[in-house]
């Protein structure tokens, strides 16, 4: 039986927006590699195998599998002007039904930090969501100190809603984190942010 491939490529100002291929493996264990102290104080504790092929080619597998069955769309931001890897953004946790809601995670290499990739990048992910795929809502969560992860969202249209208490182990601790959500028909306007 021959399934239907989802192909999904969104096009931004400066980037391509794509699923991870196995020809990034050298591209994306070097900026992580590199980027390793940028990211860990944010990111759940990397395993010691981490950036080896074997475990990139499992993430490559997992993203080829979660967008054919409609519950992730993992993409690497591909800068167009040269084909460098400047980070992720993930959109998870796809739930259908009467919630039509799912939830994004991103990082970004430290060399392309404070460039407005991210926050173009996730823009983007965000009127994909709710046009292509009809989502409703979209839910973020970051550390109460990442002022930068926090401005991103708050650029793209995120409003605060809370803290979860415990919510992700970051770098090996339990750790709070506020709670942010895009919704398509936002009429809240702006929240106060805790």
């Amino acid at each position: 039986m021959l399934t239907r491939r989802r192909k999904v490529r969104i096009e931004t100002e400066r980037m391509t927006l794509r699923p991870p291929q196995h020809s990034d493996y050298r591209q994306w264990a070097a900026l992580r590699r590199e980027s390793a102290e940028f990211l860990q104080p944010w990111e759940p504790a990397w395993s010691d195998d981490h950036l080896s092929r074997k475990s990139f080619t499992g993430r490559v597998y997992w993203a080829q599998r979660s967008v054919a069955n409609g519950s992730a769309m993992p993409l690497f931001l591909i800068r167009r002007a040269d084909g460098v890897l400047l980070g992720a953004i993930t959109l998870d946790n796809i739930r259908r039904g009467p919630a039509q809601a799912g939830t994004c995670g991103y990082w970004i290499g430290q060399p392309h930090a404070r460039k407005g990739y991210m926050e173009e990048a996730l823009k983007a992910v965000v009127h994909y969501a709710f046009t292509t795929l009809d989502l409703s809502r979209l839910e973020s969560a970051c550390l109460p100190e990442n002022v930068a992860s926090r401005g991103v969202l708050e650029k793209c249209g995120f409003k605060y809603e809370g803290v979860a208490q415990s919510y992700l182990q970051i770098n090996g601790r339990w750790r709070n984190h506020v709670l942010y959500a895009n919704l398509r028909a936002d009429r809240r306007g702006k929240t106060d942010v805790g």
